[in-house]
């Protein structure tokens, strides 16, 4: 033996019949006792010999057994006789369970085990041990028998034992489960309550926002007409044919108009933004030429705290034209260049335009040098009324509406705005627009079938210029009626909708004449598992952007050619 299976010898014994399996299972427990391990080790190491003992005598064999003291274990090394047949039998396999180690060696004909022994504990040497195991006197059938009745009496209390603690922590259980189910059910019935609330709470919540954005939309829309009129009064007054007015009057005259036209152009704001917030900001695309409008704003803007301020435009050939609503366009520009001018003291402010063509989008950057805006407020210039504190701010004029009523409109024409600065370096903002190559619609009429209005907007926004006439749907049965009235070109359909689900829309459009031949192109968060047979090409609605979507209705058009 090397290793873990080595120790000093304490005793040998030979085990030729039940007489000697007795005394070697005596050895066994007391060898155990002795060196420190516990009753229930002692007894399954009595145990493991006694199986061993009765598969050596079962096979005719003789055998001889040795007890040593390992450095941290007790083992029992037993040869068997040459005629035995060593084998992985029942006995060795119990025996096996009860100790930590066993091995069989065919070579040499050896059952090894090893009982590891409890750390920490004092344990008596081999010499001390081997002297009390040569004590002992020898084991009778009677005696041993008496001591496993024992053994079997002990173990049968702690089994008594742990059953009365076993049953006593199911009854803990039970009584933890039940209060724990009751204090559940009350969670449960709190978060119900809690969830009824919110949905109180919101609805309160759309009913004040629905109420502020008539309450803009009303006094906007009533304001305009007096401010109209003050303005109009003030044009006739300093204009040819009116009486001569001293120059103070003329002065206070002019001060009037200028306010009056602030005023009005803040109504404008008040009146687009509560339109946005409302999703009904309705862009009319038209072929822009980027080029004058560019220019335009070059000769009309003017810096406003300084005379060291150049302005600046270039455009790229490539992104000449666009198709786009040149009002919201030239609003979005307005209000980026004077931003640029008003918050420049000295340098430049830039206006340059160019085609991304990994993205198809026609880019606006404008680039200042002036204050910057410091990091801690780059997404609070995006929000209503906000304005950057500062020397310049005090000076000069603004109503903090530019930069959100500028991304609402961007937004609403299927793009996006960006701001980059940081305090004392300029600032960025780049407005990124979707780009058309030619001036005509691709498509003339398209449905889009789905429950869900926002998303039907957000389509019509990316759809704004790629298709002349655009219907809607909030369910199966509304796009077929209207598809019945005007067959579309196109149809985009939502699988998972209300009344008639898309799956039967299709098949309603096969079985109709003038229907069947509509391209399909399902737009949908449903997963591949529950695509009918008749969807073609499905695209998700997760991270949809313009460019993939009119990809997809390209090639659906294109095969449906073909």
């Amino acid at each position: 033996m090397t290793g873990e299976m080595t120790g000093d010898e304490l005793i040998r014994i030979r085990v030729l019949n039940d007489q000697d399996v007795f005394a070697m299972r005596k050895l066994g427990r007391e060898a155990a006792e002795a060196a420190g391990l516990d009753v229930q080790d002692q007894i399954r190491v009595a145990t493991a010999l006694s199986e061993i003992g009765r598969e050596v005598l079962s096979e005719g064999a003789g055998a001889s057994a040795a007890f040593l003291l390992g450095h941290d274990s007790l083992i029992v090394a037993i040869d068997l006789s040459e005629t035995a047949d060593l084998r992985p039998t029942d006995g060795v396999t119990l025996a096996g369970r009860l100790v930590d180690v066993i091995e069989l060696d065919p070579a040499t004909g050896r059952i090894t085990m090893l009982k590891r022994l409890p750390a920490g504990r004092p344990r008596p040497s081999a010499e001390e041990i081997r002297a009390r195991l040569t004590k002992l006197t020898p084991a009778t059938a009677l005696d041993e028998l008496r001591q496993q009745n024992r053994e079997l009496a002990a173990t049968l209390e702690e089994v008594l034992q742990l059953n009365t603690e076993l049953q006593e922590t199911n009854q803990g259980v039970l009584a933890l489960y039940n209060q724990l189910s009751e204090e559940l059910e009350e969670t449960n019935r709190g978060v119900v309550a809690l969830y009824a609330e919110l949905d109180g709470k919101s609805a309160q919540l759309r009913e004040a926002s629905d109420a502020k954005n008539r309450f803009w939309a009303t006094v906007s829309h009533e304001l305009r007409t007096p401010l109209n009129s003050i303005i109009g009064l003030v044009r006739l007054l300093v204009g040819p044919g009116g009486d001569p007015l001293a120059a103070e009057q003329l002065h206070q005259i002019q001060l009037i108009g200028s306010s009056a036209e602030t005023l009005l152009s803040l109504v404008s704001e008040l009146l687009d933004m509560a339109k946005a917030e409302a999703g009904r900001l309705a862009p009319q695309p038209a072929v822009v030429d980027l080029v004058a409008l560019a220019e335009r704003m070059r000769m009309t803007l003017r810096p406003t705290s300084g005379t060291d301020v150049t302005l600046s435009v270039k455009v790229s050939e490539k992104a000449a034209e666009l198709f786009v609503d040149e009002v919201m366009l030239t609003r979005i520009l307005r209000n980026l260049l004077s931003n640029g001018l008003k918050f420049t003291e000295e340098g430049e402010v830039r206006l340059e335009v160019d085609l991304d063509a990994g993205t198809h989008e026609v880019v606006f950057t404008v680039t200042d040098t002036g204050i910057g805006v410091p990091e801690e407020h780059m997404e609070r210039v995006f929000e209503e009324f906000f304005q950057v504190p500062g020397p310049i701010q005090v000076r000069t004029k603004g109503t903090g509406l530019g930069l959100p009523y500028a991304r609402r409109l961007a937004q609403a024409m299927g793009g996006s705005l960006q701001l980059s600065s940081a305090s004392g370096t300029g600032t960025t903002a780049v407005l990124r627009l979707p780009h058309r190559y030619d001036g005509a619609p691709v498509i003339d009429r398209v449905l889009i079938a789905d429950d869900d209005e926002e998303f039907r907007h957000t389509v019509r926004r990316m759809l704004t210029g790629f298709a002349a006439h655009i219907d809607e749907a909030p369910d199966g049965l509304v796009a077929l009626e209207t598809m019945t009235a005007n067959p579309p070109d196109l149809a985009l359909v939502d699988l998972l909708m209300p009344r008639l689900d898309g799956a039967a829309l299709m098949q309603r459009m096969a079985d109709d004449q003038r229907l069947r031949e509509v391209p399909v192109l399902v737009v949908t968060v449903a997963t591949s598992s529950q695509y009918p047979q008749e969807a073609g090409t499905v695209i998700s609605k997760h991270g949809l952007r313009r460019e993939s979507l009119l990809e997809a209705i390209r090639n659906v058009l294109g095969h449906h050619d073909e």
